[in-house]
């Protein structure tokens, strides 16, 4: 079949299931994936997509594994997640692995007391690691309500251990009024994380030494050419970038808060932005009155795993092929810090 046969056969079987199956796609998939889903959005709002969903038997998340497993998680004992591909991972959620994490939760609370430290996890992380920090009363946190989940856990401790994205906990903790100094990286190939017992202490903010290969790839001289070759021009990057890079931008926000920045721009503006190319082309077909420009080109490889034929297969094989499950008990506590996410959003 051609795509265009594929596209037909695939509102065939939209059109088939009516209620009972929702496809939720991510902003950072192809046009046609996002042209033939349900709902589009980032990872909060698709999570709350997942959560409110009563009536589908079938849910089938165009975006990586991370995602699905959190969608199964929030979904009814009814319902199925099934992701078209199975191998669309997260290079940087796989950089947090839950031994390593465990380790490193005992060294810090073995100097300032388990009770001091509120851990909180990025929805890019595994199921495991959620469900750690669902046990421990922590939650879970997007690029969205980042600053609110900081605050959050300042609220009722003195520190916060935060992974696996070392970029947006930095932004964050910058945003929020957090010195630099109180601010260390940890690395779980360092004793100690290659810190001291006293910079331990002295921390407000822990950060796991990981990141985003999409957005850790602009760089400052990325801004500083755009500057000079487009100087009325307006700079929108995600946090996941480098705090270099951010501070340089004239704003840094979620995908959410992307998409609304480029809508609510006037005519004529030109707007480069820092962060997933098959969102950018996106905004640009649907923004013609702006000029929207990528900063660089970056796409996510894992995202782009997500294509018409492997959702036509999961669609044709609803509810049986690549269908996410994980054992109860991680289930059960990573619900916890998800709904505590769903809370403060």
């Amino acid at each position: 079949m051609d795509d265009q046969d594929i596209i037909e056969q695939i509102a065939t079987i939209k059109e088939d299931l009516g209620e009972q199956l929702i496809i939720l796609t991510h902003h950072y998939q192809r046009k046609e994936i996002v042209d033939v889903g349900h709902y589009r959005g980032d990872s909060l709002g698709l999570s709350q997509k997942a959560a409110v969903d009563k009536d589908a038997r079938f849910i089938v998340f165009c975006g990586v594994h991370f995602m699905a497993e959190s969608a199964e998680i929030l979904s009814q004992p009814y319902q199925t997640v099934q992701i078209p591909d199975l191998k669309a991972g997260c290079p940087m959620a796989d950089m947090a692995d839950i031994n390593n994490v465990n380790k490193a939760w005992e060294e810090v609370a073995s100097i300032t007391g388990e009770g001091s430290v509120m851990p909180i996890v990025y929805m890019n992380s595994d199921a495991d690691i959620k469900a750690f920090c669902g046990r421990h009363g922590g939650a879970v946190c997007t690029s969205s309500n980042t600053p609110v989940a900081f605050n959050w856990g300042f609220s009722q401790r003195e520190k916060i251990f935060f992974f696996p994205d070392q970029h947006l906990g930095r932004n964050t903790g910058h945003q929020i009024g957090i010195e630099a100094e109180k601010m260390i990286l940890w690395d779980p190939k360092k004793p100690l994380g290659g810190n001291t017992r006293e910079s331990i202490n002295k921390a407000k903010v822990i950060l796991w030494d990981g990141y985003c290969h999409v957005h850790t790839r602009f760089r400052v001289e990325h801004v500083l050419e755009m500057r000079k070759e487009y100087p009325e021009a307006k700079i929108v990057v995600h946090p996941e970038c480098t705090q270099e890079v951010v501070e340089l931008a004239d704003a840094a926000g979620s995908t959410s808060f992307i998409v609304k920045y480029v809508e609510n721009a006037p005519p004529d503006t030109t707007i480069i932005i820092g962060t997933e190319i098959n969102l950018i082309n996106r905004l640009a077909l649907e923004n013609p009155d702006k000029t929207v420009l990528d900063l660089q080109y970056s796409l996510c490889p894992n995202m782009f795993k997500i294509n018409p034929k492997n959702l036509l297969w999961a669609l044709e094989n609803i509810g049986q092929a690549n269908v996410i499950t994980m054992p109860e008990d991680i289930k059960t506590d990573a619900r916890m810090a998800l709904d505590r996410m769903l809370a403060l959003a």
